[in-house]
């Protein structure tokens, strides 16, 4: 740990240190804020930095550490929040010119959670604008830049601004949310660690809404640890997000480090596999033998229910966009991202026939799975079928931009319909030095496997430990 420097420790080193007197939660702050005001320029992680509100924030959990009262492993850790949670006295801008700018005067539940931690806001991080996009372009505020390349290489989104925030050591962790892959995706470009809650288990009261029946939300990390002490803080009952009442929180630290032995992975024959690029195919299939070797049961299994939504045109989450835009499609679709605004348009002509027939083939297809995956904990794929490729590929024409964004959210897209939990981890590198992620998808609210898993895969590896070399964005 000596050797790894302050920026990139994890949140479990990092509250290590706070507790032995290494340092402190100021002194933590204002080396981070330093690193964010030297990096956000190039990298355009930040659309508002909240230096002064942090400060005083770690004045107070440090004040609290140093009168004996320790409110557990995120007291004093700093972290960045996706635009698009709520905070008293700051705006939500959703990525968007479209949305006013008054602050606040509620807070979301989430970062209502980590704040009775003891956790330190630095600010908010960019989103495709209403996390309507897998690519991670934002005409608007900008495009966060992928710390792996010097090129303006594609971050993934729509939790952009979180993946390039954590991967760079501006924070140890951000918040994100998933639709379709927004934490998965961005996660696995930058190489970090993403984690996609089941929906239900937390709450998503304070954050502007994309889908309510697809809407997750999950942390990104810098490892398996620090989602699983996030998350563990997250999860519970919220009456003011209906899908939470009656979940019943699951203590996933307790068997997080119980190892791979007797574990069931499937690896799917069909839909993750398809059009998967070579270099991509092969670290996966790599990290499947470590897990292997680890003690798991790893087979290739048949997987229907995958295969068919896969194939399936997007109209909940499509229309469900349409009824909270309604105004703004009406009114101001001139003013929203030409990647964004076109989209929302031509999905809001679905049929309601439509909407109800696909929430029924859902509800039918989540049954089944259930048949399908009786033995089988975690589905072992790709997270992305490409790795990042450079803005100018992806953002040429509209179509172009689509054609990419099916590539990169293809895999995600089916844990959000089939109402999966997911974890993206790294499992290698391209001959580019680009990331490579793994996606441990497990049924659903068994958060507790895939973050068991992940963990025994991360400690036999060392992909989680490479760090982007940032020489030129100095």
């Amino acid at each position: 740990m000596s050797d790894t420097p302050l920026h990139y420790r994890t949140i479990t080193e990092l509250a290590a240190m706070l507790r032995a007197g290494e340092t402190t939660p100021t002194s933590l702050t204002e080396y981070l804020l330093a690193r964010v005001e030297k990096l956000n320029g190039p990298l355009t992680a930040f659309n508002l930095v909240t230096a002064d509100r942090a400060m005083a924030e770690a004045e107070a959990a440090e004040a609290l550490l140093k009168s004996g009262h320790d409110l557990g492993p995120l007291h004093g850790i700093p972290y960045a929040v996706k635009d698009l949670y709520d905070i008293v006295g700051l705006p939500t801008t959703a990525g968007s010119r479209t949305v006013e700018m008054t602050p606040k005067t509620e807070e979301s539940e989430v970062t209502k959670r980590l704040a009775a931690a003891g956790m330190v806001v630095l600010g908010k991080t960019i989103t495709v604008e209403f996390a309507k996009g897998i690519v991670g372009i934002n005409n608007i505020q900008g495009t966060p830049h992928n710390p792996w390349a010097e090129t303006h290489h594609v971050p993934g989104g729509s939790s952009a601004g979180t993946a390039v925030a954590v991967a760079s050591g501006m924070a140890p962790m951000g918040l994100g949310s998933d639709t379709g892959g927004s934490v998965r995706v961005p996660a696995g470009l930058s190489g970090t660690v993403g984690l996609k809650s089941t929906v239900g288990r937390v709450s998503r009261f304070g954050i502007f809404p994309l889908s309510w029946t697809f809407d997750s939300v999950g942390p990104l990390t810098r490892s398996v640890e620090d989602a699983a002490l996030v998350h563990q803080i997250l999860q519970g009952e919220d009456p003011r997000d209906d899908a939470t009442m009656g979940v019943r929180p699951d203590d996933v630290l307790r068997n997080l480090k119980a190892g791979a032995k007797g574990l069931r992975i499937g690896i799917p024959q069909h839909a993750y596999f398809d059009e998967v690029d070579a270099e991509v195919d092969k670290a996966v299939r790599a990290a499947a033998e470590v897990l292997r070797d680890l003690g798991a049961t790893v087979e290739n299994v048949a997987y229907p229910e995958a295969a068919e939504v896969s194939a399936m045109a997007i109209v909940i989450n499509g229309v469900e966009a349409a009824v909270i835009h309604e105004d703004r499609l009406e009114n101001q679709v001139a003013e929203m991202d030409p990647v964004v605004g076109p989209r929302m348009l031509s999905e809001r002509d679905f049929l309601a026939t439509d909407y109800v027939k696909q929430m029924n083939v859902l509800k039918a297809l989540r049954e089944s799975q259930m048949e399908t995956l009786r033995d089988v904990d975690v589905v072992l794929s790709p997270a992305t079928r490409i790795p990042a490729l450079p803005v100018s590929t992806v953002d040429v024409s509209f179509d172009t931009y689509l054609a990419y964004a099916g590539r990169y959210m293809a895999n995600t897209n089916i844990g959000n319909r089939l109402g999966l939990c997911g974890l993206t981890l790294p499992c290698g590198f391209t001959s580019n030095g680009l990331p490579i992620g793994l996606l441990l998808n497990g049924k659903p609210f068994q958060e507790a496997t895939v973050l068991r898993a992940g963990y025994a895969y991360e400690q036999a590896t060392d992909w989680s430990t490479t760090r982007p070399n940032l020489d030129w964005a100095s």
